[in-house]
């Protein structure tokens, strides 16, 4: 198994950065394909982005393009989302998720196998 724990969240004024962390352990981190979710109170779950195993592929959903950026560095054993240019509407509750398998199209409605226990990221008006 892989436990995944989600550091770098935090309070951020409209237009600010942030980058978050998700450092795994218990298993090496280029096994799985990698996702970013967040939820923000009273909504559902949503996507935000993935990388494959080689982080070669990249999938982000549309209201983060050209904002955020997903990486991973399998040294490491830790993937990242970089934010920019945040806006109070990315709000929420972010995780980290791993599956375990190759690259599949729409990495969104795919089964994630274990999960962070997520940061808050809250940004300012």
């Amino acid at each position: 198994q892989v436990q995944l724990v989600e550091s770098g969240g935090g309070l951020v004024q409209h237009g600010g950065s942030l980058r978050l962390s998700c450092a795994a352990s218990g298993r090496t981190l280029s096994n799985y394909v990698m996702g970013w979710f967040r939820q923000a109170p009273g909504t559902e779950r949503e996507f935000v982005a993935a990388i494959s195993r080689s982080g070669i592929s990249i999938s982000y959903t549309d209201s983060v393009k050209g904002r955020f950026t997903i990486s991973r560095d399998n040294a490491k054993n830790t993937v990242y989302l970089q934010m920019n240019s945040l806006k109070p509407e990315d709000t929420a509750v972010y995780y980290c998720a791993a599956r375990d398998g190759p690259w599949r199209s729409a990495p969104e409605s795919l089964r994630y196998d274990y999960w962070g226990q997520g940061t808050q990221v809250t940004v300012s008006s």
